[in-house]
């Protein structure tokens, strides 16, 4: 399997896409890679697809935009796009004061000429065209949904132009804008509508600059989102027309002069050399070599055995081969799409007061029942299973305790000055120092505790339980206040307009403290699905109503969120619900849960939502002795 930031690649489909790169472009030296964005790179000698937009789509989307994006770079960009009008355009744009917004915008007008070149082209492209165009349309009415939430004006406005340009309708409405930038959309459709009948780059880069110039002073910064990147970089070592120029270019010499030379007495090797390519490598019997891309000497009488054309396929001549360093790969919990910035809520915040994504999403509580003998029974077998840990835990927290109750207040070396001053004569040590013993001697904390409830859980559930109940143990016996919740989506429930949400009350902050309501643990159960965003932004809420000064919440899951018309988005959600917590003050850690081994893609997932704050457990068997110094950890800092 190959790797993408860690995280495992389909092989065939990476060969697949290496292969359309070779031969799309006529150069075997060109290698394709995963990068934030695509573009092609005729220094590096490399094309690239975007993992930002393919990476969590279904198989037959991911696939087509993956090539897609192989096309529209060794296809398009190669033969089609003009260097120097697109050297001119990033001059031009240079002093604007929003320059995201334009480069993202020349990207996708660009491309959608590119588009219609290629499918001319190679009528075969047309259906993975028509998969992407899909896909990024349903993909820019969220966007534009979430961007008027957030009040993100600019990011708005791109993805209006977008839905305005692929839009199957003459005169398409978005009753979800802003007045503001539909007034502004108005105003630039003959413009935008300019791009169909544009036949070059020039044509694209000058509607690009009327509407960046038109747009800029409307707006006080740049776009926030980034969802394209310019498609060509190394742009200032280009000189031709267009990359494919650069590909075949045969430079004169630089310098015309000419020596005669004695051929009877000059030294002559009747032998062939070879050059080097990374597929052919010298052996041992064939080391010599000889580079051929000369661009300065000195022209003589000496005869070859003829002349050497250039063909097509020819590498790059070396005029281009400067210095340059690999590009940008943004990891998914930085991206910029990812964007953590306090946003200003509109007037409509209070419909989506868990997020856009879970504007449809219901909370319904499910109260424990009683605990029965059954769960009595298990619930006890399973104190003993991790009373080891538990004992030792919670005495490490009462000697943490009773050190601090009982440390010295006095003849310290700073602090209150003492009215007993001898030291300082017969002493070498200023010990004449002491402090008020005003602090306080408890645990001033409240945990929350949310329990993935998914179907996936099935096999997980027993061993989980486990850990569960290591943590009300030791909080039960510390007094600190604790909430501990199963949730899930009822999938067979789920219809438009309607995502019930449970939460499964096991234990309140209340009644967290009872002795006889541990074995209500045993109650919890896999179920259907997990909206781990709202579910987070659920448990956030109650947690701020709380006095305590140290909160924390910790999740445990065995994977990534899922739920209805969730797929897309929700890693992004549960991220954002994650920082939105942790700006209110409340701890986030997020505990996965394998499944006898860590896959790299899940603590890949893991990082994007929770970033540094996240613990992964190789087995749900080993949950006790991963969980103890976590815990541990916690409540140190809460003393």
């Amino acid at each position: 399997m190959y790797r993408f930031n860690d995280k495992k690649v389909d092989t065939n489909l990476f060969l697949q896409l290496q292969d359309l790169s070779t031969v799309l472009s006529n150069n075997p030296d060109i290698a394709f890679e995963y990068n934030y964005g695509s573009f092609i790179d005729m220094v590096d000698h490399k094309v690239t697809a975007s993992r930002f937009f393919w990476d969590n789509t279904k198989d037959n989307i991911k696939e087509a935009g993956l090539k897609t994006d192989v096309y529209l770079r060794t296809i398009g960009t190669l033969k089609y796009t003009s260097i120097p009008d697109m050297k001119m355009f990033l001059t031009n744009i240079q002093q604007v004061s929003i320059p995201k917004f334009a480069t993202q915008l020349i990207a996708l007008l660009e491309d959608i000429r590119l588009e219609e070149l290629i499918k001319k082209e190679r009528p075969g492209t047309k259906n993975v065209f028509t998969v992407r165009r899909n896909y990024h349309k349903h993909y820019f009415e969220r966007q534009l949904a979430s961007n008027v939430n957030r009040s993100y004006p600019l990011d708005e406005l791109f993805c209006l132009i977008y839905l305005l340009i692929q839009s199957d309708q003459p005169d398409p409405r978005f009753p979800k804008a802003n007045e503001a930038q539909l007034d502004l959309l108005d105003t630039l459709k003959p413009l935008i509508y300019t791009i169909f009948e544009a036949n070059s780059t020039a044509d694209i880069t000058r509607v690009t600059e009327q509407i960046v110039f038109k747009v800029e002073s409307r707006y006080d910064g740049d776009s926030l989102n980034e969802y394209f990147i310019f498609p060509i970089v190394h742009m200032e070592q280009y000189t031709r027309n267009t990359l494919f120029d650069e590909l075949t270019r045969t430079d004169k010499l630089m310098n015309d002069d000419f020596e005669e030379v004695d051929e009877e007495n000059s030294e002559y090797f009747d032998e062939k050399f070879s050059t080097w390519h990374r597929e052919n490598k010298n052996g041992e019997s064939n080391q010599t070599f000889l580079q051929f891309e000369l661009e300065q000497g000195t022209k003589t009488s000496l005869l070859g055995d003829g002349a050497r054309e250039t063909e097509e396929g020819d590498q790059a001549m070396a005029s281009i081969q400067g210095a340059s360093g690999e590009s940008k790969q943004n990891d998914y919990s930085e991206m910029e799409s990812m964007d953590k910035q306090e946003s200003n809520r509109g007037s409509n915040t209070d419909e989506a007061i868990y997020g856009e994504e879970n504007r449809n999403a219901v909370k319904i509580d499910k109260e424990a029942e009683s605990p029965s003998m059954e769960d009595l029974k298990q619930y006890q077998d399973f104190v003993l299973a991790v009373e080891p840990y538990k004992r030792k835990l919670s005495k490490t927290i009462e000697k943490t305790l009773e050190h601090k109750k009982n440390s010295p207040r006095k003849d310290l070396v700073f602090g209150r000055l003492s009215k007993k001053l001898l030291p300082i004569v017969i002493d070498d040590s200023r010990r004449v120092f002491y402090k008020k013993n005003n602090e306080s001697n408890e645990i001033d904390a409240v945990f929350t505790l949310l329990v993935d409830c998914s179907a996936s859980m099935h096999n997980k559930m027993d061993e989980t339980k486990k850990g569960i109940v290591l943590f009300h143990e030791v909080l039960q016996e510390l007094k600190i206040p604790h909430r501990i919740t199963g949730f899930w989506e009822d999938a067979n429930e789920v219809k438009e307009g309607y995502q019930p949400n449970y939460f499964h009350r096991v234990h309140s902050f209340s009644d967290s403290f009872y002795e006889k309501n541990g074995a209500k643990i045993m109650q919890l159960e896999p179920e259907e699905d997990n909206r781990d965003g709202f579910s987070i932004r659920v448990a956030t809420k109650e947690l701020q109503a709380r006095r305590e000064k140290n909160k924390f919440l910790l999740v445990f899951s065995d994977g990534e969120p899922a739920a209805s018309n969730y797929e897309q988005n929700g890693i992004v959600d549960t991220n954002e619900a994650v920082a939105e917590a942790r700006k209110r003050g409340i701890d986030v850690i997020g505990m996965f849960l394998a499944d006898g081994e860590i896959q790299e893609h899940d603590d890949l997932t893991m990082k994007n939502i929770y970033g540094k704050e996240r613990l992964m457990i190789p087995s749900v068997s080993e949950l006790p002795e991963h969980f103890t110094p976590l815990l541990k950890k916690l409540l140190l800092k809460s003393l």
